[in-house]
């Protein structure tokens, strides 16, 4: 069984590893980036699943998973998240992905799901999939609207405001009116200042 994982984070994609590699029936390949784990997809042996990070370096959402489905014919790929909602792990099955891990996940059954998944079935952890949605207690996220807080989620990853609106289905006029609002709640001047701030307060 060949398993890819993709994820930016040394220290999470090597804890993946140590746990994944020591089982006996699975061998391991790894990437830090979208575009890395394409390269590894077309050049190395096929992979029974591609475990994908939803916000690593490349990744363009759930356009970057139909991408890597899609690839050398089709194959099972996997999202792997810390952040991504369960209306994205719902769409993402919708999509064809094997299925949806939450980092939170414990080890044996991080285990467990990649077997299964491997083997051709779809996994999705029930608890995560049937939780009631989390209401934001943090005070500044208490300030912002949903549109804001999507706005400035965007601004965190060094979007521009033009991929901003593409991924928010708006206008670049209307994300730039967001961002005035924004500024004036988070009393800051500049983009750089929003991320920063959003950041330091533990945000995203």
């Amino acid at each position: 069984m060949r398993v890819l994982i993709a994820d930016d984070h040394d220290l999470l994609r090597d804890t993946l590893i140590a746990f994944l590699g020591a089982e006996d029936d699975i061998e391991l390949g790894s990437a830090a980036s979208f575009d890395e784990a394409c390269e590894r997809i077309r050049e190395d042996e096929a992979y029974n699943l591609v475990l994908l990070d939803y916000k690593m370096p490349g990744m363009n959402g759930l356009d970057s998973l139909t991408e890597a489905i899609g690839m050398k014919g089709g194959q099972r790929v996997a999202l792997i998240s810390g952040q991504a909602t369960r209306e994205v792990a719902e769409q993402a099955l919708s999509l064809g992905a094997a299925g949806f891990i939450p980092k939170t996940l414990p080890a044996k059954s991080l285990v467990n799901a990649v077997k299964f998944m491997a083997m051709g079935e779809q996994y999705a952890p029930i608890g995560f999939m049937t939780a009631p949605e989390e209401t934001r207690t943090h005070p500044m996220a208490e300030r912002l609207t949903k549109r804001e807080m999507e706005v400035l989620e965007g601004l965190t990853e060094g979007k521009s405001n033009k991929e901003i609106a593409r991924d928010l289905d708006l206008t670049e006029p209307t994300i730039k009116l967001h961002m005035k609002t924004l500024y004036r709640k988070l009393e800051v001047n500049n983009r750089t200042q929003a991320a920063i701030v959003a950041r330091d307060a533990g945000l995203f």
